[in-house]
């Protein structure tokens, strides 16, 4: 039964008597806050709180009604999902609902996942880190044939170790017009992502600067972020003018925008992360998203976004809560029908607790020390990751490694000889990168970081494919969202992984956190409720639509 904890019963306002002021209970209650749609007052009738729906209501100290008027203690309003978050971020982009499905790299995040968030209303980066040119433009091709115009996004992940790829990945966009990607990944600004943003730009007869392609950047570090936020660097811009690839007037416009309007703060998460809590991450964005707009004084304002442990009702209210513009979802996708992976990874994930995960070298930054987040529950990859990148800081080639680490090598982590898996290495790079081979001809330790990136790529590929001879090298990308969200799927029709999709998915949990917003507006009027109450536990998908009213149509249809 819902109770007032506060000492006054501070009148706010009256509504008109109905039979419908009962002291309503358990499951009955509950099913008022889920009817979204719908305002809810706690009226004292007869000495005692009771909830009523909607109605005729006055705020005010007098009664404008007769006296059989009730008192209103509290008020919940109605809300909608589509209200959540910053609503210019969704005209912007086309959408209903400020979720968006982050580019979880070797095409986890799919085209299956693209299609089924933009059908809803929402929008998915193809996840094209980690995949060749080739199948890359695939994926473009399959979006492009989808029905109807849905909104969508690639991913454009930062290449340190190959630049000429990132750069050729920019030329694919920029040919087959991809006008939005998720820039992730990157530790400072490259040529590649400036000469994406900027290609294009013009100035309208209306005067107004036009970007055709626009960047969602991810970012867990402020000085990252910083970079996103400001116009593109000159030296940057004087290179591209110099090889004629923007001409001196768009040099100038590019210095009057930012490098993305949008910057998602990327706390704990899989993949690549530096483990930062979304309390202390997602303010100290916000905070730089403010200094940033007084300084540069943006026509269109810049917002934050918030990625990283989105995998509950509470915690979206809470990212909405705090402030942010759009939440991003990421691990929970990748335990879906429509990801790109196997059967045996879903099953893994949806057993994960959140204390089963780890932090191993990342492939793309093997060298640098990088690491990613991933799960550690039935796979010996983090472990063995780990020892790999020991042995490198330890060895100055393949020729050093001790007789006794190298059978250990080829026996239990390559399953081949390191002469074999080096033909391999060379054969891969023979047509993606052969300056990789040339360089490692005369440096042995970059030719051993080769041989051990062989191993560390291969083991996200076995993985995703389901390969079972190789199932203790998995490396599968998580972050403790995964166990956060198999707690609160639990007992429920999406605690089997057979029953998630991602659209049903991302529903419950827009509409979750609309219903926890509506319990909490009373909690704060000094009200209590049974502690089951709060527990948004999932439903259906028509059965959640059954509670909204829905419009004729999304804006992305």
């Amino acid at each position: 039964m819902i109770k007032l904890l506060s000492n006054s019963r501070k009148t706010r306002g009256w509504r008109r008597d109905s039979a419908d002021a009962a002291i309503m209970d358990g499951r009955e209650m509950f099913e008022a806050f889920l009817r979204v749609n719908s305002d809810i007052y706690v009226v004292d009738k007869n000495g005692s709180p009771a909830i009523v729906e909607g109605g005729e209501a006055f705020f005010g100290q007098s009664n404008p009604f007769d006296d059989k008027a009730l008192p209103i203690l509290g008020y919940a309003p109605s809300m909608r999902m589509e209200d959540l978050g910053d609503c210019s971020f969704c005209q912007t982009y086309g959408l209903k609902y400020p979720m968006l499905g982050g580019s979880m790299a070797n095409g986890i995040c799919s085209t299956d996942i693209v299609e089924a968030m933009g059908k809803n209303g929402m929008l998915a980066f193809f996840g094209a880190a980690g995949l060749s040119l080739n199948k890359v433009e695939a994926a473009i091709d399959r979006v492009e044939k989808m029905e109807g115009s849905i909104p969508f996004g690639f991913n454009l992940i930062h290449s340190p170790n190959e630049p000429d790829h990132e750069a050729a990945v920019v030329d694919l966009y920029l040919r087959r017009n991809i006008r939005l990607v998720e820039a992730s990944a990157y530790l400072g600004l490259t040529l590649p992502v400036v000469q994406y943003r900027v290609s294009g730009i013009y100035r309208d007869a209306q005067g107004e600067i036009v970007t055709p392609n626009r960047i969602i950047a991810k970012a867990s570090r402020v000085e990252v972020a910083t970079q996103f936020f400001a116009p593109p660097p000159d030296k940057f811009l004087k290179e591209l003018t110099a090889t004629g690839a923007i001409t001196n007037e768009q040099a100038d416009l590019a210095r009057e925008i930012p490098m993305a309007h949008d910057v998602t703060a990327e706390s704990d998460s899989g993949g690549h992360t530096d483990n930062r809590p979304a309390v202390t991450l997602l303010p100290a964005f916000l905070a730089l998203k403010e200094q940033m707009q007084s300084q540069y004084g943006y026509k269109q304002e810049l917002r934050v976004g918030a990625a990283g442990g989105v995998a509950s009702p509470s915690a979206v209210a809470a990212m909405f809560s705090m402030g942010a513009a759009y939440v991003v979802t990421g691990t929970v996708n990748q335990s879906c029908i429509e990801a790109g992976t196997s059967d045996v990874v879903r099953e893994m994930l949806a057993n994960s607790r959140q204390a089963d995960i780890a932090m191993a070298p990342a492939a793309d930054m093997f060298e640098m020390g990088v690491k990613v987040q991933v799960l550690k529950r039935g796979t010996m990859f983090p472990m063995r990751a780990a020892k790999l990148y020991e042995l490198y800081c330890d060895y100055d080639g393949v020729d050093s490694i001790p007789a006794s680490d190298r059978e250990m090598l080829e026996s239990k982590y390559f399953c081949d000889s390191l002469d074999n898996i080096w033909a391999q290495t060379c054969q891969f790079f023979a047509n993606s990168n052969p300056r990789q081979i040339t360089k490692a001809d005369s440096d042995p330790k970059h030719k051993l970081a080769l041989i051990f990136r062989w191993y560390l790529g291969q083991s996200s590929g076995w993985a995703n494919s389901g390969n079972p001879a190789r199932k203790f090298d998995y490396q599968v990308w998580c972050g403790p969202a995964m166990g956060a969200f198999n707690e609160w799927v639990k007992g429920s029709f999406l605690e089997d992984f057979k029953n998630r999709n991602v659209a049903e998915v991302a529903f419950n949990l827009l509409f979750g956190a609309v219903v926890n917003q509506r319990l909490n507006a009373l909690r704060l009027q000094g009200f209590s409720f049974p502690s089951n109450v709060f527990r948004v536990a999932p439903l259906e998908l028509d059965r959640i639509k059954g509670y909204l009213v829905l419009d004729a149509g999304c804006a992305a249809a």
